[in-house]
């Protein structure tokens, strides 16, 4: 236990947007909004995977958990987010803002696993449509899942345990309106050497690797495409990708960024850190099942039926 006896304040001080804090009231109206978008769109598409036997796939099973994904960071992040933008409450315990660490990024962690698991679902069934449902059957499926979950608390465990070995004494005041492991480590009057190499090993090897088999999933899937004589038959075939192609970028674009900021962008403004950790971890959640909706014919029918069901 000696190793934990160390300075650190009982609590953190959550920050909106630097220089807007006039505004927070404001800005909590389309916060508000985004959050009943990424609650409800999540949760129709859930219900609708889970009630209509046409969705009772591979595919669908796949964005069932990545909607249950964006729903639990929607919900790890919603308190402490609209606390701050509509109550000025800023304070949270340190204690809870280890838990809400650990969530934000294991259920991070979560939703790019289950983007690989998604890009390996297209690449079975362009590249070997023969054996996909030998390959994909519900064991496997159900098995990736629990893979993936397993990873991501296994691997975010140690974090933590990281911080709270760290006297915390320059500050209490972070960076955004909830808790990341790079925002509290900054706050250390010690050496973070351990925490700063520790968090670059999980995302060269967790989100790293998991965009580097998506890309090389899609390389196959290209080369298979291209061997296709019909080219209606290959426009047909690259299209069920589209709406995974999307949902990776929205999902590794906003990462990447924010990465970059917070490794090489010391100097830059402070809103620049607070716009990038918001858009990584509020788009994704919004954008995803619309996406799918929009773009796949099977889940557009399948929330018409289940909602004139309702209404009857």
């Amino acid at each position: 236990m000696a190793l934990f006896n160390v300075t650190r304040p009982a609590s953190f001080l959550l920050t909106g947007i630097p220089g807007l804090e006039s505004l927070h009231p404001w800005l909590a109206v389309p916060l508000c909004v985004m959050y009943a978008v990424a609650l409800g769109a999540n949760t129709v598409i859930l219900q609708a995977v889970r009630v209509e036997p046409s969705l009772h796939a591979p595919m669908y099973y796949f964005l069932s958990m990545l909607s249950f994904s964006d729903v639990a960071m929607s919900m790890a992040t919603l308190p402490t987010v609209l606390r701050t933008f509509c109550l000025d409450a800023r304070s949270i315990a340190f204690e809870a803002c280890l838990v809400q660490m650990f969530l934000i990024h294991s259920f991070s962690m979560m939703e790019s696993g289950i983007l690989l698991a998604m890009s390996f679902d297209r690449y079975v069934a362009i590249c070997d449509p023969l054996h996909y449902a030998t390959v994909l059957t519900n064991e496997f499926i159900a098995g990736m899942g629990l893979a993936v979950t397993a990873r991501s608390f296994i691997t975010l465990f140690p974090l933590p345990f990281l911080i709270k070995r760290l006297p915390i004494c320059r500050s209490n005041v972070l960076s955004h309106s909830y808790c990341l492991h790079p925002d509290m480590m900054k706050l250390a009057c010690a050496d973070i050497t351990i925490n700063s190499i520790y968090g670059l090993f999980v995302l060269v090897s967790t989100f790293g690797m998991d965009l580097l088999f998506i890309f090389l999933s899609y390389v196959l899937i290209l080369r298979s495409v291209m061997a296709i004589a019909s080219h209606e038959e290959r426009l047909k075939a690259l299209n069920t990708c589209v709406s995974h192609i999307l949902a990776v970028l929205a999902f590794y674009v906003p990462m990447i960024g924010v990465s970059t900021v917070h490794r090489f962008g010391k100097h830059a403004p402070r809103y620049i850190h607070v716009l990038m950790s918001n858009i990584y971890l509020f788009v994704p959640p919004v954008l995803n099942p619309l996406i799918y909706s929009a773009k796949t014919k099977d889940i557009r029918r399948a929330i018409f039926r289940m909602f004139h069901r309702i209404k009857l």
